[in-house]
């Protein structure tokens, strides 16, 4: 497989034109339909559905295109790192988040990392689960990412970040929403919404453990995987959930935040990487992350 082959590939798809693409590259169509044919070649198989009205990836075009731009990409870094002034740090970072979870952890260190290294390029992956995040940290799709604790995940490295009481989240009509604070137990009879159970969510255990220690099993009505969408679903008045204090600053309307009074069930948050993967790259962004999302003091 040659770099050229490649390049043509991804003109192909992206134009879905064998005119178009040849044009883009500066060359004629007849050699970039037999560079495509022999990438196809020595793929073992078709890239493309070619008929005389159209041109379409087929399955395994679809499979391979991905691949095919993170090659192209990662030799355009490698360009720029090799030719980089002294000093300067080039690199890749994908980290994965939950979304509203961490509207207070991820900005700290993206502003971070952005200031500090401008030419590190940052792929966020957001609406993950912690069983999700552990998943692709296991396969290398993710670098680093937020996460709930605690796991079972020994082939993973890990470090709490935050630890926050968890407050209940109601609709601004329901009976309680007045209070200054109320008790678990007096939600027993709420359907709650909560994330899937399937996912491997760490808030939905913190959920269920908080409610089982009131005395009560919570009634599920409904399973999301979107924190913000679980708090949208409260404010239409589908049922109640269990949230950390810190998504008391961006409710929706119609929502309110009420803390628990009692023993109050808490929330630890923290990051997840793979240290058998350490690259220069995730190296450093600990190394940030050690600075602006400390450990938290018992």
């Amino acid at each position: 497989m040659e770099l050229r082959q490649i390049e043509a590939f991804l003109a192909v798809a992206e134009e879905l034109h064998f005119g178009r693409a040849a044009h883009r590259l500066r060359m004629a169509q007849s050699p970039l339909s037999q560079t495509i044919r022999k990438l196809e070649k020595s793929l073992g198989t078709a890239l493309f559905e070619r008929n005389t009205r159209a041109v379409s990836l087929t399955t395994a075009g679809f499979a391979f295109l991905p691949h095919a731009r993170k090659i192209l990409e990662e030799l355009d870094l490698a360009r720029r790192a090799a030719t980089a002034d002294s000093g300067e740090v080039y690199g890749r970072l994908s980290i994965g988040f939950s979304g509203a979870l961490n509207h207070k952890t991820l900005p700290p260190l993206t502003r971070a990392l952005r200031n500090r290294y401008p030419h590190l390029a940052l792929t966020l992956t957001g609406g993950l689960l912690t069983q999700d995040a552990l998943d692709q940290l296991d396969n290398g799709s993710l670098d680093l990412s937020f996460i709930g604790l605690p796991v079972d995940a020994p082939s993973l490295a890990t470090r709490s970040i935050a630890v926050e009481p968890l407050g209940a989240i109601l609709p601004e009509d329901h009976p309680l929403a007045g209070r200054v604070s109320i008790g678990l137990a007096e939600l027993a009879v709420d359907g709650f919404i909560t994330m899937p159970a399937a996912q491997g969510s760490t808030l939905r255990d913190a959920i269920f453990s908080a409610c089982t220690a009131a005395g009560f099993r919570p009634r599920v009505v409904q399973e999301v995987s979107d924190p913000y969408t679980a708090l949208s679903l409260v404010a239409g008045g589908v049922g109640v959930s269990l949230m950390p204090d810190s998504v008391a600053d961006i409710m929706p309307g119609g929502t309110v935040f009420c803390p628990l009074s009692g023993a109050v069930p808490l929330l630890n948050s923290g990051i997840a990487w793979n240290p058998a993967v350490m690259s220069p790259a995730l190296k450093l962004a600990l190394e940030i992350a050690d600075t602006v999302l400390p450990t938290p003091t018992p």
